[in-house]
C-alpha cells in the first residue's frame, strides 16, 4: 500500500479502469462469439442433415417409382424412364443416376455416365441393401438408395448428388448480419462499460487522492460520499472518512497530551525555581526558612516523580510491557482492603466509606493491577466528596462476569464532561484537583486496567448529587485469546 502511495507512477493500461474494461469483455464477448461460432456450426449440421433426409426420401419415392412403372426390365418404357428422371431432376435441381446389380449406369439425367459403370461407396452400399447419406468435398451430397422389386429382391441402386452450398450460403448471409449487430453491439457495449468503468473507478480515486493526502499530514481531508447510492464503493469511502476521524482525533489527542504533560512538568518546575531563586538570592537567610522552601521544593520533586511514574505505567499498560499475572482472587476480601487502607484518607473529611458485598466473588485478575484500578475510583470518590459525605463501594457477580460499583455523594461530573474523564491529564475542575494533589492519569490507568482484563467501565453522574462508576470483567479469563491479541 505505501508503494501505491508514494511512487505515483501513472498506470496507463494497468490501472482498475482498464483492467474492468478488459474484464467486461474478456467475460462478455468472448463467450458471446464462442456461443455463435458454436450457434452457426450447429445449425449449419442442422441443415445438412435436414437435406440428407430430404434427398434419401427423394431417393426412395424414385425407387419406388421405378419398381412399379419396371423401368429396368421394360424397353418400351425406356422414353417414360428418362422423362421421368429428367423431370424429376429439373424439379429438384439435383442429378439422378439409376445403376443396375452390376453397378452399370442405366440412366443419367445428365446423360453422361449412362452406360458406364459406378461402384463408389454410396452405391456399393446402397446395392447391400443400405440406404445411405454423405456429405462429400466440394460441398456436394451424396444419397444412395436401394431399388428391389415386388419380391424384394435387390435389381439396383438410385443415386442422388445435390450441392449443399445454398445451406453455406445462407448461414453465411446470416453470420454477416449477426456480424454487423455483434460490431454494433460490441462497440455500444464497449462505450457503455468505458463510462461504467470511470463511474466505478471514480470515487476510488478520488478516494486515494484523500488518502495521500492524509498521508502527507492533511488529516482535515474527507472523501464525499454519495448518499443516495448506497453499496460497497460508499460503504468503503464512509470508513475511509471514518478512519481520518480516528486520525486526526488521535493526533488531537497526542497534541493535548503533550500539552499537558508540558503544563503538568513545567509547574513544579517552576514552583522548584523559584524556591531555589528565593533562596540564592537572599542573604542570611534564617534556617527555619531554608528547611520550608527545601520542604516546598521536595514537594514538588515528589509531584513530579508521581507524574512520571504514572506516565510510565500508562506507557507500559498501553504497550503491553507489564506481565499479566492472572489469578483466581477473592474479590471481596480484596476490595476490604483497599477500603481499609483508604479508611484514614475518608475519616480525614468525616466520609462514610463502606463496602457491600452480599455473596462471595472470586475472579481472575492480577490482583496488583486491578487493586490499583479500584483504588483510584475509591480515592477519587473521598477526594470530590464535601465533608460528611458517603462513599459506597459494591461487589456483586453472576454466572459470568464480577461488578464493582462505586458510589459517591460528592460534587458530581457535568454531563459534557463524561465523555472525556478517561483521558490523560483531563480534569473536570482543574483548581480543585490540584488541591487533591492528583496528576489527572488515575481514570485512565484505571480505565486501561479494566481493559487489560478484558472488562468494561461506565459512569453516570449529576453534579452536586454524585458519581458512579461500574466496572464489570468476566471471572475467568481467556489466556489464549489474549495472548493472540
Amino acid at each position: 500500500m505505501v508503494t501505491i502511495l508514494t511512487k505515483g507512477k501513472k498506470k496507463g493500461f494497468r490501472s482498475l479502469r482498464w483492467t474492468l474494461l478488459a474484464t467486461y469483455i474478456f467475460i462478455g464477448f468472448i463467450p458471446l462469439l464462442f456461443f455463435t461460432s458454436t450457434t452457426f456450426r450447429t445449425m449449419n449440421k442442422y441443415y445438412v442433415e435436414e437435406r440428407k433426409k430430404e434427398l434419401l426420401s427423394q431417393a426412395n419415392v424414385i425407387s419406388g417409382h421405378i419398381t412399379v412403372m419396371n423401368y429396368l426390365f421394360d424397353e418400351s418404357k425406356k422414353e417414360l424412364f428418362d422423362y421421368d428422371i429428367q423431370e424429376t431432376s429439373r424439379q429438384g435441381g439435383y442429378r439422378i443416376i439409376v445403376v443396375d446389380s452390376s453397378g452399370m449406369v442405366v440412366n443419367d439425367s445428365n446423360k453422361t455416365e449412362t452406360g458406364k459403370t459406378i461402384l463408389i461407396p454410396e452405391i456399393v452400399e446402397a446395392l447391400d441393401n443400405k440406404d445411405v447419406a454423405k456429405e462429400q468435398a466440394g460441398e456436394i451430397i451424396y444419397a444412395a438408395v436401394t431399388i428391389v422389386d415386388s419380391k424384394s429382391n435387390q435389381i439396383g441402386a438410385v443415386l442422388i448428388s445435390d450441392s449443399s452450398s445454398d445451406i453455406f450460403d445462407t448461414i453465411d448471409d446470416i453470420q454477416k448480419q449477426v456480424a454487423i449487430l455483434l460490431g454494433g453491439v460490441v462497440i455500444i457495449s464497449g462505450i457503455v462499460m468505458f463510462f461504467m468503468s470511470q463511474i466505478i473507478t471514480e470515487p476510488l480515486k478520488n478516494m486515494l487522492d484523500v488518502i495521500k493526502k492524509m498521508s502527507e499530514g492533511h488529516l482535515e481531508q474527507r472523501v464525499v460520499v454519495n448518499k443516495r447510492s448506497h453499496n460497497e464503493i460508499s460503504d468503503l469511502a464512509e470508513a475511509c472518512n471514518n478512519m481520518a476521524d480516528k486520525l486526526e482525533q488521535v493526533e488531537s489527542t497526542r497534541q493535548t497530551f503533550v500539552s499537558n504533560v508540558s503544563h503538568e512538568l513545567k509547574t513544579p518546575l517552576s514552583s522548584i525555581k523559584v524556591l531555589s531563586e528565593s533562596i540564592l538570592l537572599q542573604e542570611e537567610v534564617p534556617k527555619e526558612m531554608y528547611v520550608e522552601f527545601l520542604q516546598d521544593i521536595n514537594s514538588e520533586v515528589d509531584r513530579m516523580t508521581e507524574i512520571i511514574n504514572d506516565l510510565l505505567t500508562l506507557v507500559k499498560l498501553d504497550q503491553r510491557e507489564i506481565p499479566i499475572k492472572y489469578e483466581m482472587t477473592d474479590m471481596v476480601k480484596l476490595c476490604g482492603d483497599i477500603v481499609k487502607r483508604l479508611s484514614p484518607l475518608a475519616y480525614a473529611k468525616n466520609i462514610t466509606i463502606e463496602l457491600i458485598a452480599d455473596k462471595e466473588v472470586s475472579a481472575e485478575v492480577d490482583s496488583t493491577k486491578f487493586t490499583l484500578a479500584i483504588s483510584n475510583l475509591v480515592e477519587n470518590g473521598i477526594k470530590y466528596t464535601d465533608n460528611g459525605g458517603k462513599v459506597s463501594l459494591y461487589v456483586d457477580c453472576d454466572h459470568q462476569n464480577a461488578f464493582f460499583k462505586v458510589v459517591d455523594t460528592g460534587i458530581g461530573i457535568a454531563e459534557e464532561e463524561l465523555g472525556k474523564i478517561f483521558n490523560r491529564f483531563y480534569r473536570v475542575d482543574k483548581t480543585r484537583d490540584r488541591e487533591t494533589g492528583g496528576t489527572g492519569l488515575g481514570l485512565s490507568i484505571t480505565h486501561s486496567t479494566v481493559l487489560m482484563h478484558n472488562g468494561s467501565i461506565k459512569v453516570t453522574s449529576k453534579e452536586n448529587e454524585g458519581t458512579t462508576f461500574v466496572v464489570r470483567i468476566p471471572l475467568r479469563q481467556n489466556v489464549k485469546s489474549m495472548e493472540s491479541i
